[in-house]
């Protein structure tokens, strides 16, 4: 917040403190505090910058109320006048469906709350609020909320939304829109401390996306882009608000660290709402053993054996996974290891607590040779389950409560367009999302002239193209992410010609064979050929979510880069131009093998001019 406020002209400071994990964290803060459920880290910064702010006429909106924004917003007001800083503080409440949950067939969790939209906020602002703190709204309403209250946009305003919408979910992961978590990192400048996203919104929903002057990282096409494949499936990014059309947007440089986004689309909204539901799921405990040198699958089988007999009866779950870490010959003890992982999960704490950490640690002396543990196993520890559901919008008790106290009612929308007809696959923002352009068979599919998405039939091309074997990386970035336990990856390149040999080549079939991991799970394939796209959704490969997940990346961070690691035949004159463009880069062509080549439809993305005043 400091950096922000100090690095340059602002109207608006937004921040997004509310990850699917963090309401399960504040659920359980208010379990043993009912005063507490909102992110103390945000009055912690307004200690230091809320007088800055108001000084410098900063509006702040954010989320960080969580469980308790009226509480938060109080908190405000009492830090405030410790300061001696006159300000007006709003807050916008009705997300919390807990009291409700049962009767509305939403179970009996520890939280439960729907995604709000941005009129709230924009009520609060017009109202003249300097702070506005929210409960559960989507991430891009804290961005969408300022802007409907500059423009005066109404519900009826879907592309200019759907815009704002965009912008929102560009900057609400922070640096990762200027070089963070990006796969071609050594290609940005000074990423030791990169700046914060900028996004500069015009009258039309259009935005710049930028940086502060001297900060570090880089706003570029390729780094905006990463920000927009994360966390999301088909082409129809799903709003309270409104739904954004991804396959419309339309990316341009507009000088350095400054990117263009224009040519949004938008929709009328779902007719409901995703709820956020946590529940305790029972408890949990593990152990890593050490298997080092020879012999490390037998090494395994044993101990895993002699694990199984102790615990009679045993866990309600137990997952045991391998990691083969080691290698052969190795010139270190760490290099000559493996890691064997049990996790163990039951409804009662003692089940997973001394009767396990104490049977595995009993073996020591009895079972493999070198036997080691990575850490003491201590006791069983509460773990968390995510899964969404879904309300009408016309439920949440939708409500700005303004600086002076008065309650005003957001009504919902009434007009309304139906998301999908497949229950199975979740919106991202507030509902089911569109099945538009999903390919479960490993077929492709492109958008058609008249906007239908249809199954294409150019996938076999020349068998005779001069391949050779590299990572995938070699050409393609990827992002990568969870939505409870969902994973998705999005996958790009950088040129038409790339474009036309990924979207014909990495189909669902290919991901399944180059990720083994989700060759049993249901695949959802999506193509966005504006931003030379591919978005794959892996449906259960997180199970109940990161709160409950023994898997090695328990939020998918990494899938995507261990994509890019496959080693697959790209043919050989795709590697040369890449090459050809990058001075730095080495002739990697040498190996050589084949493969088929396919032939796509080339869609370039256009440029679309705006005006207005940015927000």
């Amino acid at each position: 917040m400091r950096e922000m406020l100090d690095g340059g002209e602002l109207d608006v400071l937004t921040g997004d403190y509310l990850a699917e994990l963090t309401m399960l964290i504040l659920g359980r803060d208010r379990l043993k505090d009912p005063t507490r459920g909102y992110a103390k880290t945000y009055l912690r910064q307004l200690e230091d910058c809320l007088g800055t702010a108001v000084e410098r006429g900063v509006t702040l909106v954010s989320n960080a109320g969580g469980l308790a924004p009226a509480r938060l917003a109080d908190e405000i007001r009492a830090l405030a006048d410790r300061l001696g800083i006159t300000v007006a503080v709003a807050h916008v409440e009705g997300d919390d469906l807990l009291d409700r949950a049962d009767a509305l067939g939403l179970g009996s969790p520890l939280t439960a709350n729907a995604y709000l939209g941005a009129f709230g906020v924009a009520r609060c602002l017009d109202a003249g609020a300097q702070v506005v703190v929210t409960g559960r709204v989507t991430d891009a309403s804290v961005v969408v909320g300022p802007a409907v209250a500059r423009f005066g946009w109404t519900r009826d305003d879907v592309d200019a939304l759907a815009g704002a919408v965009v912008a929102g979910h560009v900057i609400e992961c922070g640096t990762q829109a200027t070089g963070g978590n990006y796969s071609f990192f050594t290609e940005v400048p000074d990423l030791r401390r990169p700046g914060f996203p900028i996004a500069e919104i015009d009258a039309d929903g259009s935005s710049v996306i930028t940086k502060h002057p001297g900060t570090g990282g880089a706003v570029t096409i390729g780094t905006v882009t990463a920000q927009l494949m994360y966390e999301v499936t088909g082409p129809r990014y799903l709003g309270p608000d409104a739904t954004a059309r991804l396959d419309t947007v339309a990316l341009s440089d507009d000088g350095p660290d400054r990117v263009r986004i224009a040519g949004v689309r938008g929709e009328a909204p779902p007719p409901t709402l995703k709820v956020s539901r946590n529940t305790v799921g029972g408890f949990r405990n593990e152990t890593t053993f050490v298997l080092t040198g020879l012999d490390v699958d037998a090494k395994a089988a044993l101990v895993r054996a002699q694990l199984t007999d102790a615990l009679v009866p045993p866990p309600a779950q137990v997952e045991w996974t391998l990691a083969r870490t080691d290698h052969s010959d190795a010139d270190t003890e760490e290099a000559a290891s493996a890691l064997l992982r049990v996790v163990v999960r039951d409804p009662d704490p003692a089940v997973v607590g001394r009767r396990f950490s104490g049977a595995a640690i009993e073996l020591a002396l009895a079972s493999y040779p070198g036997f080691a543990v990575t850490a003491p196993p201590g006791n069983g520890s509460p773990y968390g389950v995510f899964e969404a559901g879904y309300v009408e919008q016309s439920v949440p008790e939708h409500t700005a409560v303004l600086p002076d106290g008065t309650r005003v009612a957001i009504p919902a929308p009434t007009v309304t367009t139906p998301a999908s007809d497949d229950p199975d696959v979740p919106g991202d923002a507030g509902a089911r999302s569109n099945t538009a352009g999903r390919s479960d068979t490993g077929d492709s599919v492109a958008r058609s002239d008249t906007g239908d998405f249809v199954a294409r039939s150019d996938t076999a091309g020349p068998s005779d193209i001069d391949t050779v074997m590299l990572p995938l990386g070699t050409l393609a970035a990827a992002r990568s992410g969870d939505k409870g336990g969902d994973a998705n990856v999005g996958v790009w390149v950088r040129t038409d010609a790339e474009w036309e040999w990924l979207r014909g080549w990495l189909t669902v079939d290919a991901i399944r064979q180059l990720l083994p991991e989700t060759a049993a799970l249901t695949l959802h394939r999506y193509e966005f050929p504006n931003l030379r796209a591919i978005n794959v959704v892996v449906h259960g490969l997180l199970g109940a979510g990161v709160a409950s997940g023994a898997r090695f990346d328990p939020q998918a961070k990494g899938l995507g880069e261990w994509l890019r690691s496959r080693h697959v035949p790209i043919p050989r004159h795709l590697v040369r131009e890449s090459a050809a463009q990058d001075p730095t880069a080495q002739d990697t062509t040498a190996q050589d093998t084949t493969a088929q080549d396919t032939t796509a439809q080339d869609t370039t993305a256009q440029d679309t001019t705006t005006s207005g005043a940015p927000a």
